[in-house]
């Protein structure tokens, strides 16, 4: 049935748009263009380097781009020296830590030279002791187990740690109220049911802050590997170098990459950090 044709006195009326399903499927949102945009961009600074020939010259963005994955595994080698350092030392430095507080005079005089000792030696010389020190491989029931260079720069790094990881725990304990112990005493708590189930759980929240803030000077010092032979991402910075001709002009955004890669990294940690600090400040 059709419609009765329109008469003098209707008025012209504007039916809503409806916009197609195909149409909308390709409608770019604003994140969608910014990912656009910035794919384009780096696409045009890529394929430059690809379309040159190889005796052209590449501009230091460039080459950022043509060695950054090389780089960026060398980064993560870096941040796992630095996890693994770090959950060495922090397992070491409970345990050197409660020695710190405990009763027995010997055991905590003994204690007490070791992390002063690990604390208040340079990081780069303990690092040369123990490559140096430390034999490339050890035989254990028969069998020879390597120890790498690596291994043993991380061995290096943990001790550090340890100290200060201990200070840590020992500064923990002893903040807390002396009325918790008199409290725990009085309801018949040995000393240690009152460390591991009353004073440890209380230190927590006071220990985490301080132990992230060493983790980020770890993982900042696992450049001093490159010195000894880790090859990491400073060594390999120095072999990209090398490697598009010890260009002058070459050595500032190379190394400035590697800065900034370790700058985006622990950034997020000092603010965690500050963050806990504030939320967990205590009276």
């Amino acid at each position: 049935m059709r419609a009765p044709p329109p008469t003098a006195g209707d008025l012209p009326v504007l039916l809503p748009f409806r916009v197609s399903r195909t149409r909308a499927r390709f409608a770019l949102g604003p994140v969608r263009a910014w990912l656009l945009g910035a794919w384009l961009a780096g696409l045009l600074l890529v394929l430059p380097a690809f379309a040159q020939g190889p005796d052209a010259v590449l501009s230091p963005l460039q080459v950022i781009l043509r060695w950054a994955p090389l780089l960026l595994t060398g980064f993560a080698f870096n941040v796992a020296i630095s996890l693994v350092a770090m959950l060495l030392g922090t397992g070491a430095g409970v345990g050197l830590g409660l020695a710190l507080v405990s009763e027995g005079p010997i055991l905590r005089r003994v204690a007490w030279g070791l992390t002063q000792f690990f604390r208040n030696v340079p990081w780069l010389v303990l690092l040369f002791f123990v490559m140096l020190l430390v034999p490339f491989q050890v035989t254990v029931f028969g069998l020879r187990v390597p120890l790498p260079d690596w291994v043993k720069a991380t061995v290096g790094f943990a001790l550090p740690v340890m100290a200060n990881v201990a200070e840590i725990v020992r500064g923990a304990v002893r903040s807390v109220p002396a009325t918790q112990w008199e409290a725990a005493e009085s309801l018949a708590f040995t000393r240690r049911q009152t460390l591991f189930r009353i004073i440890l759980p209380q230190c927590l929240k006071r220990m985490l802050p301080p132990w992230m803030n060493v983790y980020a000077l770890i993982a900042m010092a696992t450049v001093q590997a490159s010195i000894v032979g880790v090859t990491e991402m400073l060594t390999l910075t120095a072999q990209v170098h090398a490697a598009e001709g010890g260009r002058p002009e070459l050595f500032a955004p190379l190394y400035g990459f590697a800065l900034l890669c370790f700058f985006l990294y622990c950034y997020p940690i000092d603010r965690l950090t500050a963050r806990l600090e504030r939320r967990f400040e205590t009276v």
